[in-house]
């Protein structure tokens, strides 16, 4: 006979990925003359219910190394820049974003310089990131389970045992 249990659990209701293009302005006092490196460190961020939609709050700092004086002299600059998206999640099983369900976000790609163009005092840099949304809710599960099983007896069980197994073995 069998019966159907429910099971309530949390499950991935919806996920997408979006990749972002950001763009920032770095002035500095004095006239650069190369940019040497770029790297970006401490990307921090968190995702928000927003009327349906998720928002996406974070930042990062993004070191510029550059040369100035004629290529004779280096500095580091390190500037934070904070960001704020909105994203889309195509729910499953026409469900609503709500508080109650779980937003989790994670960085499928780091962020990362893809290009610095030095102009004069100030250089402009392209960022690429790339996020990963998963929502989290309440999911119910039936299952099948079986009540009648039977028993086994003890008298059931027909296993053949050699008392004398060990005779004859060349014991130390």
């Amino acid at each position: 006979m069998a019966n159907t249990k429910e099971i309530v659990t949390k499950a991935v209701i919806g996920k997408t990925k979006k990749s972002f293009t950001d763009t920032f302005d770095v002035t500095i006092d004095q006239s650069v003359n190369n940019v040497l490196g770029c790297w970006i460190i401490n990307h921090n961020f968190k995702g928000y219910n927003n009327n349906g939609k998720v928002d996406i709050n974070g930042s990062y700092d993004v070191n510029v190394w550059y040369s100035f004086d004629n290529n004779t002299k280096t500095n580091v600059i390190v500037k934070t820049y904070t960001y704020n998206d909105t994203v889309n999640v195509k729910l499953k099983e026409e469900e609503s974003l709500s508080d109650n369900h779980d937003i989790m976000v994670r960085s499928l790609k780091a962020p990362s310089v893809d290009d610095a163009i030095v102009d004069d005092h100030t250089i402009k840099l392209t960022i690429q990131r790339e996020l990963g949304v998963e929502v989290v809710g309440d999911m119910l599960v039936r299952i099948n389970t079986i009540d009648d099983f039977e028993e086994y007896e003890d008298d059931d069980l027909d296993i053949d045992v050699k008392e004398n197994f060990l005779e004859g073995v060349n014991q130390k």
